[in-house]
Parts: C-alpha cells; sequence; structure tokens
C-alpha cells in the first residue's frame, strides 16, 4: 500500500474515518532485536499526538537504567511544565518481574498476575491512549498470566486505548486476536561476529 490505500475494504457499513478510528492491538515479536525500540517508536508518536502513555516492562530488572525511561520520563516533564504532548507513566514492578531467576523469596509469577490485574484496572478506566505491555509475552508464556483472558480483556477494553506488547515467542492466540502483527527476523547482528551489547543501541 504505497500511497496508504488499503488492498480490501471491509463490507462493515463504517465510514472511512470511522474505520481509520479504531484502537488496535499491536504485537511485535520475532527471535530479533528491536521489538521494544518499534514500540516506544510508537509511544513517542503517541504523546505527539497528544496520547497518554503507560509503559509496563515485565522482564525488566528494575536496577537496570534504560535509555528510553529517561527520554519518557523527561517527556512527562515537558507534558507537565508546558502541556505539550501528553502525561506519561512508567512502571517497573522491581525483581518479582525480572527474567532473572535469583531464588529468594520472590513470588515472579504472583507479581506478574499482580501486574496484569493493574493493566486490567487502567484499561476498564480508559487511563491511557497507548499501552506499551513490554516484554509482556513472556509471563504468557510461562503461565503465570492466562492468554484467554488477555485476549478476552483487550477485546473488550473501552474506549480508544492502543495496546503493543512485545517480546519473542507470541502465544498463536494473541497473535490471531491482535490487528497488526509484526515479527522481527534476523539477518544479521553483531553478536554473531563476537560484540556485545552497547549503549545507545541496546539500551
Amino acid at each position: 500500500m504505497p500511497q496508504g490505500k488499503p488492498d480490501v475494504v471491509p463490507d462493515d457499513g463504517l465510514t472511512t474515518r470511522q474505520r481509520r478510528r479504531r484502537p488496535l492491538v499491536i504485537v511485535h515479536t520475532g527471535q530479533m532485536k528491536g521489538k521494544s525500540t518499534a514500540a516506544f517508536g510508537l509511544a513517542l508518536r503517541a504523546w505527539t499526538a497528544g496520547l497518554p502513555v503507560g509503559v509496563f516492562q515485565f522482564v525488566k530488572s528494575a536496577k537496570w537504567r534504560v535509555g528510553e525511561e529517561n527520554a519518557f520520563r523527561a517527556l512527562g516533564e515537558v507534558h507537565e511544565l508546558t502541556g505539550q504532548g501528553a502525561p506519561v507513566a512508567w512502571h517497573k514492578m522491581g525483581e518479582g518481574w525480572s527474567w532473572i531467576q535469583r531464588g529468594g523469596d520472590a513470588d515472579h509469577a504472583a507479581d506478574a498476575l499482580e501486574g496484569w490485574r493493574q493493566i486490567q484496572r487502567d484499561l476498564a478506566a480508559e487511563r491511557y491512549g497507548l499501552y506499551v505491555l513490554d516484554e509482556f509475552t513472556y509471563p504468557m508464556k510461562w503461565g503465570w498470566v492466562d492468554v484467554e483472558e488477555v485476549v478476552a480483556t483487550l477485546a473488550d477494553r473501552p474506549g480508544f486505548q492502543h495496546v503493543v506488547i512485545t517480546g519473542r515467542d507470541a502465544d498463536p492466540r494473541l497473535v490471531a486476536a491482535a490487528d497488526l502483527v509484526a515479527e522481527l527476523t534476523k539477518v544479521k547482528h553483531p553478536m554473531d561476529a563476537g560484540q556485545k551489547g552497547q549503549k545507545g543501541i541496546e539500551w
């Protein structure tokens, strides 16, 4: 669609404008890097369009300092000071959501489920215009969050709320329910030549 024209126009009784203004469920999956990066690019567009942004990170340790977090917190401050853009909320739920299994008393499954419950509450309250559920495929893959419940909640969400989910191995039921699915496939990566991740590229 080089000119932004869809290949198929469904006979659904909606006008072009109505069809264009439908909220989307977006999934970025696949084995290659860039899934979260693409989601944060969408979040930048949403912020510019005045849509409140909520980021929920499921697989990032609370100790990690990623560049996107600093940038979006700064954009949230810009909104508070000038009214430009939109509010931004960044939720890192601590070690309990990290895939780094350290043992101890942390109940990773319970913490992940409570994170999902918070998202459900926010969806019901129509709190954000764009939700970035970063690495959310993993709690579903590990059985910590029920896939069917996620699909049903997203299908029934009220108002105008976009949701983008990132992570490898997206469940086929989630893929089927999504409006847009992108799979990132590796062609070439610096790690193939023994190079580790670096600041400004991976974080």
